[in-house]
């Protein structure tokens, strides 16, 4: 059958999808009275989404038969996930204290739990939410948005993979997840310009942050420096290198567990994919306590967030927007979703009388992940918009890991 779409070239779609991401990120920079204004109510993330979701909707690219996701999630992903985790600094985190982590830890079993009792609560009212399986089961879409609130994008597309989410409950997920994630983000800052009061109602101790804003300063003043080509190569070979590396031993271990234990298909150990981000995580995670971790200085980070926005892009090419206004139900579960991880959050932040930074900042580490958890931290004061990111990559750390144990629970809520 012949194809309708206008884009079948997926160099040439590539070169759409940067040049929009482009677009955005100009844009969302711009001092111009107009962006400012509408990147105050539209978040520049969604349009990273939902604008390459308009080339699916009209038939401009056709997102399932591109092999640009393929790619992005097969050698860009594991990549980022390497050079993200690369820059964790558990000593950092623990000069926070305790409070800092328990809040994010808190956001994190919030994650894990509120999916389930979401999918309970919301099957009260429709009940074929559950008892059923498939590609298309929204338990197996919901793994997605754990995925992402408790790391992000690239953790998502993990969860995709693992999960074998079919393309038409996934491209809702995605939606699902990006409206409701910035509702929140829109709440935390509107609570972010109350900090001061909020504190001195809950009691909470806020000479820590204070402190901490010193200490952010200098770190930052002290190690950041400009990218030389030396440092842009180093930083794409370890990316890509360990990439490799895990490509081939994932390889080996999903067969091996296919032919010698096919019980452990039920959790995921089968799947080449799951080992693949396993690996990745497992030797970021090892190396960020060796000198390679200084490249984060030299913009790790950055080069891979660069490539998390295009697996975002490829992934929004996957999106029907179409399709959103026919699952109303699917947007109940987001907000109930949310609302168990919220409510937990508040809860604990009150019984520990954490500050209000804590509580905010771990919440978006989990949701927002690297992309929006700095603009939190920032809204307290732009020194701290470092501890966002460093409880941000933390997430990524967890985000395979924990989003699993959500899905395996998803799975037996929805047996």
């Amino acid at each position: 059958m012949t194809s309708t779409v206008l884009v079948t070239n997926d160099a040439t779609a590539l070169g759409i999808l940067a040049a929009i991401l482009g677009f955005v990120f100009y844009t969302s920079s711009s001092s111009h009275p107009f962006w400012k204004k509408f990147y105050r109510f539209i978040p520049a993330l969604l349009l990273c989404y939902f604008l390459p979701s308009l080339l699916n909707t009209f038939g401009i690219i056709d997102g399932n038969t591109s092999q640009l996701y393929f790619v992005a999630s097969r050698y860009l992903l594991p990549a980022c996930l390497v050079l993200l985790i690369l820059s964790v600094d558990f000593k950092a985190i623990l000069s926070l204290g305790p409070k800092a982590l328990i809040m994010f830890l808190t956001g994190t079993v919030g994650i894990v739990i509120g999916g389930p009792i979401a999918l309970l609560l919301v099957s009260i009212i429709e009940p074929s939410l559950i008892g059923v399986d498939g590609p298309d089961a929204v338990w197996r879409g919901m793994t997605t948005l754990a995925g992402s609130w408790i790391g992000g994008g690239a953790n998502q597309a993990a969860m995709k993979e693992i999960y074998g989410v079919g393309g038409n409950i996934f491209s809702v997920m995605v939606t699902v997840d990006v409206i409701v994630a910035n509702i929140w983000m829109a709440v935390l800052l509107f609570m972010a310009s109350k900090a001061k009061e909020i504190d001195a109602k809950t009691g909470a101790d806020t000479t820590a942050i204070e402190a901490l804003k010193d200490k952010v300063e200098k770190y930052h003043a002290e190690n950041a420096r400009i990218p030389t080509l030396r440092d842009l190569m180093l930083i794409v070979a370890v990316g890509f290198g360990i990439t490799g590396i895990a490509h081939m031993a994932a390889d080996f271990l999903g067969p091996f567990f296919e032919v010698n234990y096919p019980w452990t298909e039920d959790y995921s150990l089968t799947s080449k994919f799951f080992w693949l981000v396993v690996i990745v995580t497992t030797i970021g995670l090892a190396m960020s306590f060796s000198p390679v971790r200084h490249l984060e200085a030299a913009g790790a980070s950055k080069v891979a967030s660069a490539f998390l926005y295009i697996l975002v892009a490829t992934i929004g090419l996957h999106m029907d927007v179409s399709k959103v206004l026919d699952t109303p139900l699917y947007f109940l579960i987001g907000i109930v979703w949310m609302l168990v991880h919220a409510g937990f959050m508040l809860l604990v932040a009150k019984l520990i009388k954490a500050p209000l930074f804590y509580m905010a900042v771990g919440s978006q580490a989990n949701v927002g992940g690297a992309a929006s958890a700095p603009v939190v931290a920032a809204a307290f004061h732009p020194a701290l918009a470092p501890v966002g990111v460093l409880l941000a990559v933390l997430g990524y750390a967890l985000g395979t890991y924990m989003a699993w144990l959500c899905g395996q629970l998803l799975q037996v809520v929805a047996a």
